[in-house]
């Protein structure tokens, strides 16, 4: 809990997660984890190395992941509070009791000296939520040497001990752009209006036609635009995130959310041109795709489930198999075995700042990640 409370202080808006990583890098250096760095976008990297394998050996390792950013913008206010054991912090729960959970699970191994069958790589990333579009996994495995050894991956996120994530909800998300000359409201009225074009193009994306199954979503996310109410703006922008259990589907709306933006935008260049207003006053438009997470499933004969559902049944849990999208969307994808899971305890009102987490049962959680951690080690030696 110290090192929870001492987490949630530091903030760490995705894209600005720097000294929060210099936190876990000087928490993985004093618990004595190997080959420390920090790479290209800030990820912080470790290794626990396996008993009586040689550091050049190039077998299977598992990997151990917890994201280290948050959704709250740098200048949230960050005073963590401790209340009867309950620590209320923006992002106490989502994620630094995934991080922190991580901690544990590492000093567990070391301070026991467990004897380890395949190295066990660990990751603070960057890049989880929002915008962060995966960008500290993505990296990993584009870049990293490890990459190609992963033989399943672990990512603590949150609280909780008996769900598991292990269908991969897959999201575009876009960025529409519409500009213009923009002017005067009366001087110059008649000029296209960027906000009428962008309401115009939003109004007919919502009435899109929405299968019930494979569940799928479309959410108008933010609008802004103009500086004045008697000012004909010069830009208007509004932001959308489709969400879909299957890929064709995303593939559906982006192809509405053109069809769309382009629909509208003509139709007010046209009107413009009835108006008598000079054809190079035209409207433009942008599309910008700002985040896509692929959707996935581990299968249902993986080795990584039937370890999950051995180690649950030790300790008298329930399997519970859920939809989400974490960092394990991406291994998924890639065909890398993967969950995302709850590192113990409780927690509610994520991504609000009246965020909460409780320790209350935490220690199962973590028993529940080490056992599977240790699980996967002794199947990743046997490949």
């Amino acid at each position: 809990m110290d090192w929870q409370i001492e987490l949630a202080g530091i903030p760490a808006p995705s894209n600005r997660e720097q000294e929060r990583a210099q936190w876990l890098k000087a928490r993985f250096a004093e618990a004595g984890v190997s080959a420390v760095e920090t790479d290209a976008v800030g990820n912080v990297v470790g290794i626990l190395p396996a008993t009586n394998l040689p550091a050049e050996s190039t077998g299977p390792v598992v990997l151990l992941s917890a994201h280290l950013d948050t959704v709250f913008p740098a200048s949230t206010p960050l005073h963590p509070v401790l209340v009867n054991d309950c620590l209320q912090a923006p992002g106490a729960c989502d994620n630094a009791a995934g991080v922190v959970g991580m901690m544990a699970v590492i000093h567990a191994l070391l301070h026991a000296s467990v004897q380890l069958p395949a190295p066990l790589v660990v990751l603070g990333n960057v890049g989880e939520e929002g915008e962060g579009d995966l960008r500290g996994v993505r990296h990993f495995y584009e870049h990293n040497a490890l990459a190609g050894r992963v033989a399943a991956h672990i990512a603590l996120d949150g609280a909780g001990a008996d769900a598991a994530v292990t269908q991969a909800l897959g999201s575009r998300r876009f960025r529409v752009t519409i500009t213009g000359p923009g002017g005067h409201s009366f001087t110059d009225a008649g000029t296209p209006n960027p906000i009428a074009a962008l309401a115009t193009a939003l109004a007919q994306l919502a009435e899109t036609a929405l299968p019930e199954e494979p569940r799928t979503t479309l959410n108008l996310g933010t609008m802004r635009g103009g500086i004045s109410v008697n000012s004909i703006p010069e830009s208007a922008e509004a932001t959308i995130d489709f969400r879909s259990t299957d890929s064709n589907q995303l593939v559906r709306l982006e192809v509405a959310l053109h069809r769309a933006v382009e629909d509208a935008v003509e139709h007010w260049n046209a009107w413009s041109k009835v108006s008598g207003v000079d054809s190079r006053r035209r409207l433009a438009f942008e599309i910008a795709k700002i985040g896509d997470r692929p959707a996935a499933t581990l299968p249902g004969d993986s080795a990584l489930l039937a370890a999950l559902r051995a180690v649950d049944r030790h300790l008298g849990l329930n399997t519970d198999l859920r939809l989400g999208s974490t960092d394990a969307n991406l291994p998924l994808a890639l065909g890398v075995p993967a969950l995302s899971m709850g590192a113990g305890g409780e927690g509610g009102h994520a991504h609000t700042v009246h965020e909460w987490y409780s320790p209350k049962n935490r220690e199962l959680g973590l028993k529940r990640v080490l056992l599977l951690a240790l699980a996967l080690l002794e199947w990743a030696a046997e490949q």
